[in-house]
């Protein structure tokens, strides 16, 4: 089964590529601008995947299993991601689908990215989260739960009530600000609320043959960099979340070389690609101590309302708008 993460990578990739979806640009903008076009389309998606995934789990076709929360290193690792996603100029899954485009710079700061998160999580850097995992806060749940047995703390689990309850007010929530809110109209090649809608299923449909596959979780981008540097580092077998992010990155160049927009492009200041650098380490850093990205946490991990998706997901905000301010707004 671990095919099906390069499948699901090659649509993911594909979608992101032609919908121009980057989450440090959806972040960026509402405070910029005031521009919210992308970050409805991501609300919109959340919103649909908080349904999808626990009907599956109802179903039993998946185990939802957030990330344990760490009041360290979820705050401190969001806020650093988020300030690295605007160096790199792009997010964890922007600069990978922008590695097909044959943006140059991307390519620098996945190389960065993807290294800094391999030695964080398995190599020189790996003493930071074993020291930072002792405030680790996980739960346990019965076998007939909608969640696996061990893993993060959830809305419902601190409140002690049925997890359908928070998801369906959290998804009517996000439903309300996409279609209750005036949106920024935006010329883009797929409709906005179609975008919204195929990702949210794109993604139901990946947790599910991940789950089948071993993995229990859905998409995520920085476990599947560093398991496909793993892989290359230490001549380990392809897996389903390494072909996953592989998969993205050849979507994103079939679709953007079907629709003309492949181009190899470099930065007029050289400089820039020491400024990416930077932004993928931080991100890289950032993503493996509070264990997840803007995928793993924002678009998978707040769908199961896990606190510390929630938590990271303000802090990615925080730490996006933080490093907007500095270089674009400060005089």
């Amino acid at each position: 089964m671990a095919w099906t993460g390069l499948l699901m990578g090659l649509i993911f990739g594909a979608l992101l590529q032609q919908g121009r979806v980057c989450f440090n640009s959806a972040f960026r903008d509402l405070r910029l601008t005031k521009d919210n076009y992308t970050f409805k389309i991501v609300v919109l998606s959340v919103a649909l995947s908080t349904i999808i995934f626990h009907f599956s789990a109802q179903l039993g076709w998946i185990k939802m299993n957030p990330a344990a929360f760490n009041w360290v290193s979820t705050i401190l690792g969001a806020f650093i991601f988020g300030m690295g996603m605007v160096l790199a100029g792009g997010c964890a899954s922007g600069i990978t689908y922008r590695v097909g485009e044959g943006m140059t710079t991307a390519w620098f700061a996945v190389f960065s990215f993807g290294l800094t998160a391999y030695a964080t999580k398995k190599g020189a850097l790996n003493w930071v989260i074993k020291g930072l995992s002792k405030f680790d806060v996980r739960t346990t749940y019965a076998a007939d739960s909608l969640y696996a047995p061990k893993t993060g703390v959830t809305v419902s689990s601190v409140l002690n009530i049925n997890p359908w309850i928070p998801a369906l007010i959290f998804a009517a929530l996000c439903l309300w600000y996409v279609f209750g809110t005036k949106t920024t109209q935006r010329k883009t090649k797929i409709n906005w609320i179609l975008l919204g809608i195929l990702l949210a299923v794109v993604s139901g449909v990946a947790y599910i043959l991940s789950y089948k596959a071993g993995r229990n979780y859905g998409f995520g981008i920085t476990g599947p960099w560093v398991d496909l540097f793993s892989s290359f580092l230490n001549a380990q077998k392809l897996n389903w979340s390494s072909l996953s992010v592989l998969g993205m990155v050849i979507g994103s160049a079939i679709a953007a070389i079907a629709s003309k927009e492949f181009k190899l492009r470099m930065p007029k200041n050289p400089m820039t690609y020491v400024q990416v650098l930077l932004g993928g380490f931080m991100m890289g850093f950032g993503a493996s101590i509070d264990y997840g990205c803007n995928i793993g946490h924002f678009f998978v991990g707040l769908p199961m309302l896990a606190i510390s998706s929630i938590i990271a997901s303000v802090f990615f905000i925080l730490g996006n708008w933080t490093m907007t301010y500095f270089l674009y707004q400060r005089d």
